[in-house]
């Protein structure tokens, strides 16, 4: 069995530092154009570099999305844009154009050319066609199920890489390609502006009775007829190794760096037990209920997903507190401030190959040595006793119900 690679998101360079220090063999970002993310972070000229560098300097390669259908007008833009990606280091490009597909083997031959699940690639006459073009790697479309992703395995050459979503939000649309928010909105989701429309609670109105609403039911659970539920495959790894898949993909670009942090550090330690023939410690299949999500499924691998219609709302149950800077021998650690609390609240700190542990807030300090009960400036500074030494990008968090009511 080969041991599958955990690629994760950088929407930005705080998400990137998370991705890599909490164990992603892979990152995926974009640059400032062609990419399906408008909304994360995304890395200027002047910051890519640094952050393949940071990434290099960890063992962690750097694949850049430059997978939007670029017009007439934009296409002169793509060969510099190539090359500057070339330029600083980047290993692959993730493609869903032709056209940029042939100018990235041009402009940019030191960098593997990955097709992005744009494609929708679902049978394995397409996946080899892309292998024979010069591709190095197929994401392949979402809707397929683990044995059709094991025929695809089979029917192509072995020097293929197949990678897989395993993680993160799904598109009710067939593999993302949807019009419905460029038709509500004018937002394209093919360019990166999605308006997640499908999210929406619709209700039917006749023309001639305008003010009237009659709800639109799915079945008897709700109205939410589009609502898509998450992917989680944590369960799983296993299955989607002996398929065959080669990598799997963490969505969320544009969701926080806390959530990055916590998903790959769990995807990781489950992924090492795996292929080690150990049981996933359930602490980290606990962990990945402990970020932003909606209610999960196992994707398409197994059949169906099925839908949750009641509604379109995240379930939030832990807030993030503070992120550690440093911390010495003693665990005496410098944090940075992102959400208030008190002396005697009960936190969580957990880390880069650290196990969440439990603890009640101790003696603060500002950085001049007084005495603190309650840091409240967003990004202040401060002293905290904690339990044990962590390691920094460490994370201090506490249980509180933040879901939308």
């Amino acid at each position: 069995m080969k041991k599958i690679e955990l690629l994760s998101p950088a929407g930005d360079m705080e998400r990137l530092k998370m991705s890599v220090l909490y164990g992603a063999d892979a990152v995926y970002l974009a640059g400032t154009a062609f990419g399906m993310r408008s909304f994360a972070g995304n890395f200027t000229p002047e910051e890519l570099p640094k952050a393949v560098e940071f990434a290099h300097s960890h063992g962690v390669k750097v694949h850049v999305t430059v997978n939007t259908m670029p017009r007439n007008e934009e296409i002169a833009a793509l060969p510099p844009y190539l090359e500057q990606l070339q330029d600083a280091g980047v290993d692959a490009l993730i493609v869903a154009d032709m056209g940029a597909f042939t100018l990235a083997g041009k402009y940019a031959p030191k960098c593997q050319r990955h097709i992005s699940t744009q494609q929708s690639i679902a049978n394995y006459q397409c996946a080899q066609a892309w292998y024979d073009l010069g591709a190095t790697r197929v994401v392949l479309a979402r809707e397929l199920s683990l044995d059709e992703i094991r025929t695809i395995r089979e029917k192509t050459d072995k020097k293929l890489e197949i990678e897989t979503f395993g993680h993160g939000a799904m598109c009710v649309s067939y593999s993302g390609r949807c019009l419905l928010s460029n038709y509500m909105t004018g937002r394209d989701s093919n360019r990166g502006a999605c308006a997640q429309p499908c999210r929406y609670q619709y209700a039917l109105m006749e023309e001639k009775r305008p003010g009237e609403y009659f709800p639109v039911f799915e079945d008897e659970k709700g109205t939410y007829i589009m609502n898509s539920r998450d992917m989680c495959t944590i369960d799983h790894l296993k299955d989607l190794m002996d398929a065959g898949i080669d990598c799997i993909k963490i969505e969320g670009r544009a969701k926080s760096a806390y959530y990055a942090a916590i998903v790959t550090g769990a995807y990781r330690h489950a992924i090492d037990d795996v292929f080690a023939g150990r049981e996933i410690d359930p602490v980290w299949r606990d962990e990945v209920e402990h970020v932003s999500h909606r209610y999960y499924s196992t994707g398409f691998y197994y059949g169906f997903p099925g839908q949750y219609t009641e509604h379109s709302r995240y379930i939030r149950q832990w807030q993030v507190c503070a992120i550690v800077e440093s911390c010495d021998e003693n665990g005496l650690a410098l944090c940075s401030l992102r959400n208030k609390f008190s002396k005697g609240d009960t936190l969580e700190v957990v880390g880069p190959d650290k196990k969440p542990v439990a603890f009640a807030a101790g003696e603060m300090t500002t950085v001049e040595g007084q005495p603190l009960d309650e840091p409240r400036t967003p990004q202040m500074q401060f002293y905290l006793q904690l339990p044990e030494a962590v390691p920094a990008m460490s994370i201090l968090r506490r249980n509180v119900d933040l879901s939308p009511k």
